[in-house]
Order: C-alpha cells, then sequence, then structure tokens
C-alpha cells in the first residue's frame, strides 16, 4: 500500500524516462562522468548548510538547527511560528524535489515537469480534484492551523529563493531534457501543503479494488462449484482476535467500551451523537439483487474502464487497497512493561521509496510557553509542517490504517450532458481544464460529475470509449443511446479540516485533549493508539465514516434507484475507543476493530488478522516486555500461512520424486521463521507461488490472479478440508486430479525454482537471495538504464518477512518476490525515559543522491536495528554533530 511516485503513475514516468535515455545517457555522461569535477560540483551543489550561519528572511529571532549522526535535525526556536519557518526550511535543504515533484503529482501537474506521458495520471488527479478540495479546506482550518501552514511555506520559500537547477537539486537540473528547461519552481503555499492529505487519504482508502474485483467477477463464468464469496472469505474470528476483543456498546450517548474507564464523562465530549438506523435483514441477498440491475455489456464495461482508471492512479504511500497491506502499532500499560511505565511501538508498512516517506525530526520550543508549546519529536512529511507520529513531553500516539469503507462506486446511466436519478435526468456538472505539457502542446480535458462524484472511469481509454459509445441497445431497461459510467463517492473529496488535527496532535497533554485532536482527523481513517506519562493507554478510531442508504459496500449500485449514497456519517461519539483496558495492552494491525456483526458498522474487506494475532501471542507469551522485546516482536517473521500448510504437503506421498521428497525433508526441519537465510522459506514461498498458480491462473481472467497475501491464506485454508473441491480441478492441467495433484505439483515446481536459481542443495537456498528489495528513485531509478539507476537507486537489500508477516515485507505472487510493501519506519517510545526511545528510518534524512545521509539508515533497518530518539534539548545538544544558526538578517 506498494510503488514509489514513478510506479504509482502507472508507468509513465518510466515509458518517459526510457524515451529519454539517450538524451539522459548523454547529459550524464558529458555531466557528471566525463567530467568528475564537474560531476561532483554538479551533484554537491544542493547540499544543505548544516553548520555555521545561513540567513531565513521572516524570522523574529534566531532558530538553533542541531543535527546527529544521522543528519537527524532538533529545531530549536523561541516562537511558534519560527520553529514553523525552520521546519519548512530544513524540509526544503533535504528534500526539496521529493516536495516538488509530490505537489506536481497531488495537483495533477506532473506533464509540466515530465512531459506527454505524464498526462493521463494528471488527467485522474484533475478528474479527482485533489487540489481543488485542497484549496477549499484551507477556508474550514482554524486560525493557528493556518499560521503554521504560513510559517512552513515561508520557510520553504526562503530556502528557494535566488536557487534554481542544479542549486535546487540534481533532479531539476535533468529537467532540461524533458522539455521543461528554466522551470522555475512557484512559491510554495499552504495549499501545496494540505493537498498532500489527499494523497494520504487516496492510498489509505480502502477496498475498491475489491469492490470493483467483485463487481467484475460476477460475470465470470467460475464453473460449476465455485462461488464468488469462495474468493473473499469473512473474517476469522474465532480464531484471530479483533483490536478490541470485549467490544463494547453502542447507546443514544455514543460508545461505551467494555472494559476499562468507560464513564464518558471522563473523557472529552466533542459532538453529540446519534443513532446509528438498524441495518437491513437479509443484506447480502439484497446486494446481489442490486448487482443484477448491472449485469449488462455496458455496465461492466464501465467497470472495466474504472479498473483500468485505478492503474493511472498515483500511488504516493504504497499500493493502497492491496492484499495484506498495513502497519502494525501496539501499546503497553505500565503492569505489562519491565520499565515500569507504558511503551509505544509503531511501524506503518508503505510503498518503499528513495527518499523514505517520512523525515524525523525534533521540534522544540525555547522557552516552553503558552506562546510556544512544543517539546515533540518523531516523524513528518516533507512538505508538511509539525509531526505526524511521535510524542511530545506527556504523551505519545502511533497510528495503523483502519481500514473503514469510506468510497462507494456507483454506476451511472448518462445521455449526453444528463444522467439519471429516481426522479429523472438531471445535468452532469462539467468543467474543462487544461493540463500543460512540458516539451508539447497543452491538453484541454473534460470532467464529468454526478451527485455521487467524478466519473472516473471517463480517465482510462476504455472510459472514453464508453463515453463516445452509445450502449443502450445493450441494457433493455435503459433509454436509446445510452452509456454508463463509473462515479466514485469518497469521502476525501468532501472539503474537510483534517489539517487541525496536526497542531492539536502535538498540543495534546492528556487523554481528554487528544481525544478531542483526534476527533479533527477525519479522512484519512485511522487507528490511534495512545500513551502518556501517567501511565494511561488508549485506542481511537476517528475518521469521517458514511452511514449507507443500503449494501455494505462491498459491491457498485446503480445510480439511478435512489438506493446508492450514503444517509449521514456517523459521529465521532459513535466511533469505538477504550481507556486502560483490562488485558493492559492495545495491539492494531489493521484487523477489524469490533467482532462481525457489531455496532457501529465500519468495513466488510479489512485484513483478516494474521499479524494481528501473531502480536497478540507474543504478548501474551509474557507478562512483561522490555523496549528490545518489542523491536524483537517487530522483526517476527513467523509464517503463519506456513504454519497451516506445511504440516499438509510434508504428510503427502512424494511418490518418487526426489525433488519434492527433498522440499518436505526442507519444509519440516524449517522454524516457520521467514528468515533472509532460511531455506525452508525459500522453498515454502516457492510453493506457495507455484500453488496459486496452478490453482487459480487458468480460472480467473489475470486482473483477479492471487496476489498471494492474507485474502489467499484464507482463501486455500478454507479448501485444505476439500480434496475434492472443483477449484482444484486445475483446467489448464488435466493431469492434476484434486488437491494432491495439485500440492505435490507446487513441491516438484519449486524443486525446479532452487535447483535453477540456486542448486540442488538446500544449504545454498536463500529466502532473502529471492526477496530483495531495491529502493527506487522517482523517476529517475527506473529508467532501464543501468548508469542512470546506479546513480539514484540503492540495494538491493535481502530481507526476510513476507505478506501478512508482523516484519510486513511484501510481495506480490504473480509478479515475482520482490519486496514493494515494507515497514517505512519503526518506533519504540518509552514514556518512562523518553531519551531512551528507539527509531529507524527507511533509508536516510536526505533526499540527494551521493549525501553521506541519503542511504545511511537502510542496512540497520534491514538488520533490525534502531537509532538514538533524542528527545530532550540537552541529549539533542550533547548529541550533535553539526549546528547551524539560522538568522533573521
Amino acid at each position: 500500500m506498494g510503488r514509489d511516485v514513478a510506479a504509482g503513475l502507472g508507468g509513465p514516468l518510466v515509458i518517459w524516462v526510457k524515451r529519454l535515455s539517450v538524451s539522459l545517457a548523454v547529459l550524464l555522461a558529458v555531466g557528471l562522468v566525463l567530467s568528475l569535477v564537474t560531476g561532483t560540483w554538479m551533484v554537491r551543489r544542493s547540499f544543505p548548510t548544516t553548520s555555521g550561519q545561513a540567513e531565513l528572511v521572516g524570522l523574529d529571532q534566531d532558530v538553533e538547527v542541531y543535527r546527529d549522526a544521522y543528519g537527524v535535525p532538533t529545531i530549536v526556536a523561541a516562537t511558534s511560528a519560527d520553529l514553523y519557518r525552520a521546519q519548512g526550511y530544513v524540509h526544503a535543504q533535504d528534500r526539496f524535489w521529493e516536495m516538488d515533484l509530490r505537489r506536481h503529482v497531488t495537483a495533477g501537474r506532473v506533464a509540466e515537469l515530465l512531459g506527454a506521458d505524464a498526462v493521463d495520471t494528471d488527467r485522474f488527479i484533475r478528474t479527482l480534484g485533489w487540489r481543488r478540495v485542497a484549496e477549499a479546506e484551507l477556508d474550514l482550518l482554524e486560525e493557528d492551523t493556518l499560521a503554521m501552514l504560513e510559517a512552513y511555506a515561508e520557510g520553504v520559500n526562503a530556502w528557494v529563493e535566488g536557487r534554481s537547477g542544479s542549486q535546487l537539486s540534481i533532479e531539476h537540473a535533468l529537467l532540461r531534457v524533458t522539455g521543461a528547461g528554466g522551470y522555475q519552481p512557484e512559491p510554495w503555499t499552504p495549499a501545496d501543503s494540505v493537498a498532500w492529505l489527499k494523497a494520504m487519504a487516496w492510498d489509505l482508502r480502502a477496498n475498491l479494488e475489491d469492490e470493483l474485483l467483485r463487481a467484475r467477477l460476477l460475470d465470470v463464468d467460475l464453473g460449476e462449484g465455485r462461488e464468488l464469496d469462495d474468493l473473499f472469505p469473512a473474517f476469522p474470528a474465532q480464531r484471530h482476535p479483533v483490536i478490541l476483543p470485549q467490544g463494547g456498546e453502542s447507546t443514544t450517548g455514543g460508545f461505551v467500551p467494555a472494559t476499562g474507564v468507560q464513564d464518558p464523562d471522563q473523557v472529552a465530549a466533542t459532538a453529540a451523537a446519534e443513532t446509528r438506523p438498524d441495518q437491513p435483514e437479509d443484506e447480502r441477498d439484497e446486494l446481489l439483487q442490486s448487482a443484477e440491475l448491472l449485469r449488462t455489456p455496458g455496465a461492466d464495461a464501465a467497470l472495466t474502464a474504472a479498473h483500468e482508471a485505478l492503474a493511472l492512479a498515483p500511488a504516493l504511500l504504497g499500493e493502497g487497497g492491496g492484499d495484506g497491506i498495513g502497519s502494525n502499532s501496539w501499546v503497553l500499560g505500565p503492569d505489562r512493561t519491565t520499565t515500569g511505565a507504558p511503551l509505544l511501538a509503531n511501524d506503518p508498512h508503505l510503498g518503499p521509496a528513495q527518499p523514505s516517506l517520512w523525515y524525523q525530526v525534533g521540534l522544540q520550543c525555547e522557552p516552553v510557553g503558552p506562546d510556544c508549546p512544543y517539546e515533540l519529536a518523531g516523524f513528518s512529511f516533507s512538505g508538511v509542517p509539525g509531526i505526524v507520529i511521535g510524542h511530545n513531553a506527556r504523551i505519545a500516539w502511533g497510528f495503523t490504517n483502519l481500514g473503514a469503507d469510506v468510497a462507494d462506486l456507483v454506476i451511472e446511466r448518462i445521455d449526453a450532458d444528463r444522467y439519471l436519478t429516481e426522479d429523472g435526468w438531471e445535468p452532469l456538472d462539467v468543467r474543462e481544464e487544461t493540463i500543460r505539457v512540458a516539451g508539447g502542446d497543452d491538453v484541454t480535458i473534460e470532467v464529468r460529475s454526478t451527485r455521487h462524484g467524478p466519473l472516473f472511469s471517463d480517465v482510462s481509454g476504455s472510459g472514453e470509449e464508453i463515453a463516445q459509445g452509445r450502449l443502450g441497445a445493450a441494457d433493455p431497461d435503459a433509454e436509446d443511446e445510452v452509456e454508463h459510467a463509473v462515479a466514485l463517492r469518497w469521502v476525501a473529496l468532501d472539503p474537510v479540516g483534517t489539517m487541525d488535527a496536526v497542531p492539536r496532535l502535538m498540543r495534546a497533554e492528556d487523554w481528554p485533549s487528544f481525544r478531542a485532536a483526534a476527533s479533527r482527523f477525519e479522512v484519512p481513517s485511522q487507528n490511534l493508539v495512545y500513551a502518556d506519562v501517567d501511565g494511561n493507554i488508549g485506542y481511537q478510531a476517528p475518521g469521517r465514516i458514511p452511514v449507507r442508504r443500503s449494501g455494505d459496500g462491498t459491491l457498485p449500485q446503480a445510480g439511478w434507484t435512489g438506493e446508492a449514497g450514503w444517509e449521514r456519517f456517523l459521529d465521532f461519539e459513535e466511533l469505538p475507543w477504550t481507556l486502560n483496558p483490562d488485558d493492559g495492552y492495545l495491539a492494531t494491525a489493521n484487523q477489524p476493530v469490533l467482532n462481525p456483526g457489531s455496532d457501529p458498522f465500519l468495513a466488510v474487506d479489512v485484513s483478516l488478522g494474521h499479524r494481528g494475532a501473531r502480536i497478540a501471542e507474543l504478548l501474551e507469551a509474557r507478562e512483561q516486555h522490555g523496549p528490545e522485546d518489542l523491536l524483537a516482536l517487530q522483526m517476527d517473521n513467523h509464517n503463519a500461512n506456513a504454519a497451516t500448510l506445511v504440516p499438509v504437503v510434508t504428510d503427502l506421498d512424494d511418490r518418487d520424486h526426489a525433488g519434492v521428497a527433498l522440499v518436505q525433508q526442507v519444509l519440516a526441519d524449517w522454524d516457520l521463521q521467514d528468515d533472509a537465510d532460511a531455506a525452508g522459506a525459500a522453498a515454502f514461498n516457492a510453493t506457495w507461488r507455484h500453488l496459486l498458480e496452478i490453482t487459480y491462473h487458468d480460472l480467473l481472467p489475470e486482473w483477479a490472479w492471487p496476489t498471494g497475501g492474507g485474502r489467499w491464506w484464507e482463501t486455500v485454508r478454507g479448501l485444505l478440508d476439500e480434496p475434492d473441491s472443483p477449484w482444484w480441478e486445475a483446467p489448464g492441467e488435466p493431469d492434476l486430479q484434486g488437491r494432491d495433484d495439485v500440492l505435490h505439483a507446487a513441491m516438484a515446481r519449486a524443486h525446479e525454482e532452487m535447483e535453477t536459481t540456486f542448486s540442488d542443495d538446500p544449504a545454498d537456498w536463500r529466502w532473502g537471495e529471492m526477496h530483495t528489495l531495491t529502493l527506487t528513485h522517482s523517476p529517475f531509478g527506473e529508467s532501464g538504464i543501468a548508469p542512470i539507476e546506479r546513480l539514484f537507486n540503492r540495494g538491493p537489500l535481502e530481507l526476510g518477512g513476507g505478506s501478512d508477516i508482523v516484519n510486513a515485507t511484501g510481495w506480490t505472487a504473480h509478479q515475482g518476490y520482490e519486496v514493494n510493501w515494507v515497514p517505512s519506519m519503526r518506533m519504540i517510545v518509552d514514556l518512562g525515559d523518553l531519551d531512551d526511545s528507539r527509531w529507524i528510518n527507511l533509508t536516510g534524512q536526505s533526499g540527494r543522491p551521493f549525501h553521506r545521509h541519503y542511504s545511511d539508515q537502510a542496512e540497520p533497518w534491514r538488520d533490525g536495528q534502531t537509532i538514538p530518539l533524542r528527545f530532550s534539548l540537552e541529549a539533542a545538544r550533547e548529541n550533535a554533530v553539526d549546528r547551524l544558526t539560522l538568522t533573521a538578517r
């Protein structure tokens, strides 16, 4: 939930770089290789000044920036405005290319930098209107939030002022070959920062892919004895714990947890609660009946177009909505720790990129007071002021994705410039937008919307064909010459004040103020874990979560019946929370918050709980844990899928196949840990990949092939006790009949792969050699030209772990074993001694190739190591290796 920006743009940047391969090669050869002196100067020209003095116009007073041995800054200022000005300046020092590219992506303006092949991506973003929504949100923000954004923008612009080309970055210098020669960045604005929240929300949007898969698979003949629901197993509540196992009660006053603090008066009241309407009976039957309205060639083509459109969307955090995505966080109360104080752990799982998504920073006021209340350390986003995950002097907090279903697809009937509703035809909302193209002509696009949202199926090529075609004859209930299109109803397209939550979280001092801050975190919906220095631990689910008129969000609905749409949004007081639960700990890993059937209803498509179950198992294994225990838990490589399958495959007759017998022996001797040096992990994951290919590739269209994560673990698990199930028939393999044949063939092919990749000696088999991570730069790191890629990329790193394993280094079965999803950072906060906390980033602080902090945390991250999180001003000064004074003169 992984691709970096380039991959997330659906390939346009990759295509662009390959088209320009000759120009780039010449440029780099002449500019960087043939002249070593000139090349070194060009690369280093944008390196930051980290010691001595530098001018920052607009400061009220001098600001100190202390950097530790990993380049992590602690910024010390006397006023809040100066603190944010300095943060903007420091972010730009280290990451301006990343910031500039991101804001072009979120505004739908990538083609201005990279040319015609980025137009499709820009068309997608313009259709959704991320930038328009961000600009509208500025009017909703509190004064102190706007002041924060404006001060931050002043700091960014102060750094950019007077710089151009390679002074900005080596990447900016290379834009001359895209047709964007002479490009000069526009001033940074508050909307540039707010728009990043739209990217966060999109990549953490939950189940759009599953909704489209279900809808398109309705028209796929799976064969007798095979049902669509077999491919979407329910959460195994009897085996896997939810986040709040004891649950709670939905009352007219809001949600009341079953354990711990239960009196609503002990928490901040943030809004009036409303009672959730009763759910309709026989909901699944109604959903399927509703889906029958969509089973026409026109609707199916529109769904296909919508599915293709998703491939054009940028995935700045990773492949949002994919199988097995998510994050881990847990918090232990003082009775469950060896330190006698709460411990909080967090490792968000996102798409890998070079540089990492995160930027570590300390923000300190000196003195601390009403005009400058901040004492913070944590992870920020370059381009956004403040800290997103971290701690202050009183509380710590962490995030994982809640997975609430906050987006729906609606099939619309369109006739020229109008669309059908239950009350008749209504005019489409139509606007034109112009996309500027580097080295080419401007492109004008038409964006069409209905009451449900933009027609994002228009974005893909087949979507345009649908818009131009007339499919009324294919739909017996439609009027003549009617077309179909897919509208997107998504909470993030409604302006809200989520940015207000950032300074509120940073200022929170206790549970009530933390919860009040969380009430503003409307998009994207997250699981928030909490701990404080007084020994309290808690959980809160915030978010703007819809209550539907009908259905459960798992299938698109017809837009002309009046049944599609949302009645209201859950009130904050209705959302689940708990404070000091009886178990003494809380663990979130994207599993459901409450047991199935509980109120409030949040989603159907969530993680099926394999990571959550393993985390709970290890936390329950001993009464108390220390910080090192929690780090070891973050690196746990136990493969729960193997725990299910290995006993079955090793019990099979090897049928005198020496390769199968060898694989069975290796698996029998394996400890079920997907360690990088494990032969068993290599053999098992190869067996798993071949099993999925044999079983499903000939039954399902390519767009529905198994990804291999937790959903597929449960799908196959449900078939193991049915050896003659039609799902084991493998129509592309007529010699294979039943479960045992398929499993035997999978092991035989896994052995062939091991022999080809390594040798016939299991001592040579290594999971990490198959399961590698290349830290890839956007966009130059995917050029396909080795010299260019070596300049910008780092790795490959051999990794342990895997999809839906606690050490969540994800891979996609039908693509190979390469890592595309990672713990993007790791953090352990000790509320008893904040200076004893630990953290690690995926790459390094710098976004500038060849800088010493470009990737200096990557190998420690790979090895499960951490670096000190220096919180106090005394510790930051004592451990500083660089000191920069920012002055106003």
